[in-house]
């Protein structure tokens, strides 16, 4: 149910609320990596999960399914690589989801920081309701992606609750993949202050109209030291 738009505040003044709310631009800007140690559940079954994003653009997200890790969404700056779940096999990304990827690296540790130089658009869509509480709804437009060889619009929705200002979830089209064309819903809470910066503890993802997949933070380490041959291909 969308409700009449915000009188006196813009989608600028929710977004610079939101960001002071969490610890502050200057901060956030100064971080340079952190490591988030989680489980998530599937099917009743937990398992241990590790991501990892740093300042540079490097990243993955570990898991260890059955006894057996496996690497996800791994880049090095340079190469985009994931493990094949039937083979188990490192297998390299196409070069247009690498440089789509690279792209996203400009956006850590969040899309909203510095939006404004980077040339990403907000619009205010007035609020809404997201599980019974009334949310700011804010557009985010960044910049365009590759698919299939045409340029296409990148666009994220934001619902940051009227009261606290914190972001209660995002929706975004997924863009590769075999469900290529949906929506994806991330739903985020139990904000918690680590170093002077809140991180939702709580998260769930999934398909919209989907049950969810939930997700528990148990740690979050803000500049871990990475040595960079994890992140590298192994030949």
């Amino acid at each position: 149910m969308v409700l009449p738009p915000v009188r006196g505040q813009t989608a600028q003044q929710i977004i610079a609320s939101a960001i002071d709310k969490t610890g502050g631009s200057t901060r956030w800007q100064a971080l340079n990596g952190f490591r988030i140690m989680a489980k998530f559940d599937q099917g009743g079954v937990e398992f241990p999960l590790e991501i990892v994003q740093m300042k540079d653009g490097r990243q993955y997200t570990k898991l260890n399914f059955q006894g057996t890790e496996i690497k996800q969404g791994v880049f090095d700056g340079k190469v985009l690589w994931s493990t094949d779940f039937q083979t188990q096999d490192p297998k390299k990304a196409d070069m247009e989801t690498t440089q789509n990827v690279l792209l996203d690296a400009n956006d850590f540790p969040d899309e909203l920081i510095g939006y404004q130089k980077k040339g990403y658009q907000v619009e205010s869509e007035g609020k809404v309701k997201i599980d019974g509480k009334e949310a700011f709804k804010i557009k985010l437009i960044k910049e365009p992606v590759t698919i299939g060889g045409k340029q296409t619009d990148d666009v994220v929705f934001y619902y940051f609750d009227t009261s606290t200002y914190l972001p209660l979830a995002r929706e975004f089209e997924i863009k590769h993949g075999p469900i290529q064309g949906s929506i994806m819903v991330i739903q985020l809470g139990d904000f918690r202050e680590v170093q002077g910066l809140w991180f939702p503890f709580s998260m769930s993802q999934g398909v919209k109209d989907a049950p969810p997949q939930p997700l528990a933070v148990q740690s979050i380490e803000l500049n871990p030291s990475i040595d960079n041959s994890v992140f590298s291909y192994p030949e």
